[in-house]
């Protein structure tokens, strides 16, 4: 694999990025995120699933359409290998202004959101979690890496490779046939 400077690319999957990220940072035996109780969860759990990985928000135009196809997928196929991430960020307009703890009960109460809901992160700029760091450099959008808006959509195959980025007004159930495809392969 090499050092961790020996490429420009932070990683060629998520899971490599977790090696990296220790690799740099010793101190940290495993990557992890806290969710949105506060849990430390380790991003290595999910190796072997196909994941969605998404910025969310509460208060966005966007918020209805997205956590409800966001619920129909995970509500067919996350028993199949499927793992939606729902990532607070409040980065853009404003949004997601609530506490962790609020964002998942909208979440849960209105959408009955069964999949992780992590704590707030930034996506962009000098503070964006490291992982969203990573997906940027593997998939960069319509204008460049930065992430535009919420509810921006990354899918991961089941080996950490980050397979498609979907802007925030692409429909979740839209990339159902995607998802199929890495869930078949």
């Amino acid at each position: 694999m090499g050092t961790a400077g020996s490429s420009s690319k932070l990683a060629s999957s998520v899971h490599e990025f977790i090696v990296k990220l220790w690799y740099l940072k010793p101190s940290i035996p495993q990557f992890t995120f806290q969710d949105a109780r506060g849990n430390d969860v380790e991003l290595s759990r999910y190796k072997g699933d196909v994941l969605l990985i998404v910025n969310v928000a509460s208060q966005c135009g966007l918020t209805n359409s997205n956590y409800t196809g966001l619920g129909s997928l995970h509500k067919k196929y996350g028993g199949k290998g499927l793992e939606i991430l729902a990532f607070p960020c409040n980065q853009f307009g404003g949004q997601e202004p609530g506490t962790n703890e609020q964002i998942t009960e909208f979440a849960c109460a209105r959408f009955k959101a069964e999949y992780p809901i992590f704590g707030k992160v930034d996506v962009n700029g000098s503070n964006a979690a490291p992982l969203y760091k990573f997906l940027k450099s593997e998939k960069g959008g319509l204008f460049g890496e930065g992430i535009k808006w919420n509810f921006t959509k990354f899918l991961v195959d089941k080996d950490g490779r980050v397979v498609a980025r979907y802007a925030p007004t692409s429909s979740p159930l839209s990339i159902e046939s995607d998802i199929q495809k890495l869930l078949e392969a």
